[in-house]
């Protein structure tokens, strides 16, 4: 038996479909448009509303709008409608000048376009150029660096590591363990000036250095804990002298899954003699160049933004101490941080990014792109 109400039947032509993929690929398309056009494509193969919602991420509803309004009024009912107030001095046809040369052009002397100088190549005014920018969420003076993992195992490592936030075994701890090191002992060439009102707290440039120091440290999933120690030198050796800290700190009758990277000290014949001895220890290694599966990661720039930026110290063993310090204050109250991506929305996102830049020459693994 059939329920809910009935649809209207969708027909989409030749035409018309050419036109929704067009708005769809294109990078110039308002996201908007692109994402309504999306929702009649996924309807005109068949699939219900609430299957095209919870692909494109919308409610039922929207896409139920949006098909009613293809099916009365064609292609034009996806546009958006004309809204009260004085009309737009700047026509369509300006407003995608203005977007097509920021996406697919540089000016001769510059790697990007700066406002005033589209606005000299476009004829509008500056004004004009930083609105249509901001209404379109383009920002030419600001770029981002990104990495790809090309670790054979990236999918199955993405699975068992979010497995273990989102699932953790029980009567075990989950441990995610990392390093910190070459954290300096840095000394102002002068004292901080204080903050003033209407004036921000100065410091110089320069400083003098006074020694290193690297945290070991290890990150309980489910309380937000803290453990720590402190190395002169970054090493197996150290590595293995904190496993033995969290053995002796760690309840016997829990298993202890440490989540970590794939640096060399992890990996030495001394620790995993060290591991075949504790067999209640097993590792979980993240991706190669994907830290940001590690959730220490982000308790250390807690750390690196709270204390270590805009400290001064005047040697190693001050260093040591206010790091020890902020440690045992964090524990004191700790604040878990929550995963919340699965594996699955990890995995389709850096399939869709490697679909995005695989056609302009970069390495995407053929795993990814198969996972879409």
């Amino acid at each position: 038996m059939r329920q809910g109400r009935p649809k209207a039947p969708l027909l989409i032509d030749e035409h018309q479909r050419a036109t929704l993929e067009g708005w769809c690929r294109r990078t110039t398309s308002a996201n908007g448009l692109a994402q309504r056009a999306r929702m009649l494509l996924l309807s005109g193969e068949g699939l219900s509303n609430l299957a095209v919602a919870e692909r494109v991420g919308v409610r039922p509803q929207t896409v139920g709008k949006w098909r009613r309004r293809f099916v009365a009024e064609g292609l034009s009912g996806l546009l958006d409608e004309p809204r009260p107030g004085a009309p737009r001095s700047i026509g369509d046809a300006d407003i995608e000048r203005v977007i097509v040369a920021t996406l697919e052009s540089s000016p001769k002397d510059a790697t990007h376009w700066s406002s005033r100088s589209m606005a000299a190549h476009t004829g509008l005014s500056a004004t004009t150029i930083r609105r249509i920018w901001g209404a379109f969420g383009l920002q030419p003076h600001r770029t981002e660096a990104f990495t790809l993992s090309k670790d054979p195992q990236f999918i199955d490592k993405v699975r068992d590591v979010v497995g273990l936030y989102l699932d953790p075994p029980e009567r075990a701890l989950v441990l995610c363990v990392d390093e910190k090191g070459q954290i300096q002992a840095l000394d102002r060439s002068a004292p901080i000036l204080p903050m003033l009102p209407g004036t921000p707290e100065r410091a110089t440039h320069d400083y003098v250095r006074h020694g290193t120091t690297s945290l070991f440290a290890a990150l309980d999933v489910g309380s937000g804990r803290v453990y720590g120690q402190l190395h002169r030198r970054h090493r197996a050796r150290e590595f293995g002298a904190f496993l033995g800290h969290l053995e002796h700190e760690v309840p016997a009758d829990l298993d202890v899954h440490l989540i970590l990277d794939n640096y060399a000290t992890h990996k030495t014949p001394q620790i995993r003699r060290w591991l075949a001895a504790h067999p209640r220890f097993v590792l979980h290694f993240t991706p190669t160049s994907a830290s940001w599966l590690n959730m220490l990661e982000r308790w250390f720039g807690e750390l690196t933004t709270k204390k270590l930026r805009r400290s001064a110290h005047r040697s190693t063993h001050a260093l040591e101490r206010d790091i020890r310090d902020w440690v045992e204050q964090w524990n004191q109250n700790p604040r878990p941080f929550v995963w919340t991506k699965t594996a699955d929305d990890i995995l389709a996102s850096v399939a869709a990014y490697c679909m995005r830049i695989s056609g302009a020459g970069h390495y995407c693994p053929d795993s990814l792109i198969r996972v879409q």
